[in-house]
């Protein structure tokens, strides 16, 4: 099975299951599938779009259930959580719109802003708002990398299954020592 196969048979669920998942590594990969041909713009935008909202609703909803358990379960959410609080205490829509933009808020943003006194439907339209932002931003910025690299280096069709397979060993080692981290974290805290 070719990369081109292999792309247009998985390329659209891998896109919003990685959007569910912090996804901006997939979401630039699937802007570079999109410069390749192998995807449509629309469709992966789409789907990038309804990842990021359906995982930041489903971590509201969460946040608004069992905010404070999982809080003290996991001590490093609290410090997102802290500074989360803060930003929602000064601006609460911005806060909505940005804190899928700050690094290392993701998961506890949503948790955090569930624990807050942020109305759920005012929460859902700005959470939408910002994954239509996110899912275009880095699903173009893919799409950018792909033009930039083609100019640099020519026809890249003859090392884009190296390269992909880099970037997606890259990305999975990434993830990785994030969670082995994470849980080194959690393991030191709990002691």
């Amino acid at each position: 099975m070719t990369l081109a196969e292999i792309l247009q048979q998985y390329g659209y669920p891998i896109v919003f299951v990685g959007a569910l998942a912090e996804g901006e590594t997939v979401l630039g990969l699937a802007g570079l599938a999109v410069h390749r041909g192998y995807l449509a713009a629309l469709p992966v935008v789409a789907l990038a779009t309804l990842g990021g909202f359906i995982g930041d609703q489903a971590l509201f909803v969460i946040g608004r259930h069992y905010g404070h358990r999982i809080i003290e379960r996991f001590p490093r959410l609290a410090q997102g959580a802290e500074r989360v609080t803060a930003l929602i205490d000064r601006h609460p829509d911005a806060a909505v719109l940005a804190v899928r933009f700050l690094y290392g808020l993701r998961i506890a943003g949503p948790v955090a802003m569930g624990m807050s006194r942020v109305h759920w439907l005012r929460f859902a339209a700005l959470n939408f708002a910002s994954a239509s932002a996110w899912g275009a931003l880095f699903v173009g910025l893919g799409y950018a990398l792909g033009q930039a690299a083609e100019r640099l280096l020519g026809r890249i069709e003859r090392v884009e299954e190296w390269a992909l397979a880099g970037l997606v060993t890259a990305a999975v080692a990434v993830f990785l020592i994030r969670q082995v981290r994470r849980r080194r974290t959690t393991n030191r805290g709990s002691c």
